[in-house]
């Protein structure tokens, strides 16, 4: 179920990215001739109208094939000029029709236009995730009761937002969602029961052997039996998780898109610096590496949403539109930003980069880009082992 969903979910981020690109050509006037989700070989297509819509099999992306975005001239009107064996009358309709064609090509539109075709697709990532958030402020969204949102705040609960990996925490079954009920040491000799986080840290880092605590999850209840140890925390004993008092904020259908416009521009700014300083520590040679997630790591994580609820799995999903939104920005080549990069070069020098020069950048881009992904798959396959 998990490698479907996570399927269903890449399929729809996909599809959002490359609607961008197909709705701001067809309104610019610029042909496209296919809409594809996946890359070859392809399982099905059609053609409706002008453009071939296909699915392919390798699931791990898609594109839109816009006519003339290679900067390729258009051969029917060359030839069309050159062959002397065309009838008159053939030959005008032939060259009108070329030359309609040539008006609707990419390269043939001013770069402003071409500039906002290519970032279509990032600003279709950003409109799905902020529907994707304001639907879950109207579902009713989880918010800590210390953030923007702590007057909305109903039916809190001290909870489990993370569980660090090969902790006490975690190895006693403990999970991120879990709200916690009340923690006792020993035979009810010391018991916190309360919503409050920092209370409930305090309470851990002075505790003096094994700690028996008692959770819901999904509606059921349990306990575990947990020691804290030294080592996770600096200077007292800790079990491996973050506790924050969260509860359920809800607002009504104008109010939740309002705030989805705020917490999608907070998420957009959060990812873009969060990212900026990972590719400066990687420049400096400081970059940690297991902080990045491939297909395989996301969709673990897919499915850990899918056990918190629907509403998770919304917010999950706006958080990775908006990671490759931002991802997708970045002027390396086969990426919009990389594109982006060669247009903006080409205004400056007022005529157009060979194009033989950016297919094999391009191309080279794309291998490194593949082989980049399949590392970081290799990664998280090993992990799982």
């Amino acid at each position: 179920m998990t490698v479907i969903l996570f399927l269903i979910i890449l399929g729809a981020l996909i599809f959002v990215h490359e609607l961008g690109h197909f709705i701001s050509a067809k309104k610019a006037g610029i042909r496209v001739d296919e809409f594809a989700l996946g890359f070859p070989p392809k399982l099905w297509s059609k053609k409706i109208g002008e453009t071939v819509y296909s699915l392919n099999l390798i699931p791990f992306g898609g594109f839109v094939k816009i006519f003339g975005e290679d900067g390729l001239e258009n051969a029917n009107l060359t030839q069309t000029d050159a062959d002397s064996s065309i009838p008159h009358v053939e030959k005008e309709e032939a060259r009108s029709d070329a030359t309609e064609d040539f008006n609707r090509r990419f390269t043939s539109k001013p770069k402003w236009v071409q500039a906002l075709v290519l970032c279509s697709g990032v600003l279709g990532n950003i409109i799905f995730a902020w529907l994707l958030i304001s639907g879950s402020f109207l579902s009713g969204i989880q918010s800590s009761v210390e953030g923007r949102y702590a007057a909305h705040v109903r039916e809190p609960k001290l909870t489990i937002t993370s569980v660090l990996p090969e902790s006490p925490a975690e190895r006693a079954g403990l999970k991120a969602g879990d709200s916690i009920s009340f923690i006792e040491q020993g035979s009810g000799v010391l018991r916190f029961q309360s919503m409050d986080a920092e209370g409930a840290r305090h309470f851990i880092s002075k505790s003096e052997g094994a700690l028996s605590i008692t959770y819901l999850r999904r509606g059921e209840s349990g306990a575990v039996q947990v020691l804290p140890v030294q080592g996770i925390v600096e200077g007292k004993p800790a079990i491996g998780v973050t506790l924050h008092t969260v509860g359920v904020v809800q607002f009504g259908f104008f109010r939740s898109f309002y705030e989805g416009v705020l917490m999608t521009w907070d998420l957009l700014r959060e990812v873009t610096v969060g990212l900026f300083g990972f590719i400066r520590q990687a420049f400096l040679g400081q970059a940690d590496l297991t902080a990045v997630t491939g297909p395989v790591g996301i969709a673990g994580l897919v499915g850990e949403a899918r056990v918190l609820g629907f509403v998770y799995l919304l917010s999950f999903t706006a958080f990775i539109s908006v990671n490759l939104a931002v991802i997708n920005l970045l002027p390396i080549p086969a990426l919009d930003g990389g594109r982006l990069l060669f247009l903006a070069v080409e205004a400056a020098i007022r005529r157009p980069i060979p194009q033989k020069f950016t297919r094999v950048v391009n191309t080279a881009g794309f291998i490194l880009l593949l082989l980049f992904m399949a590392f970081i798959t290799y990664r998280d396959i090993v992990k799982l082992l």
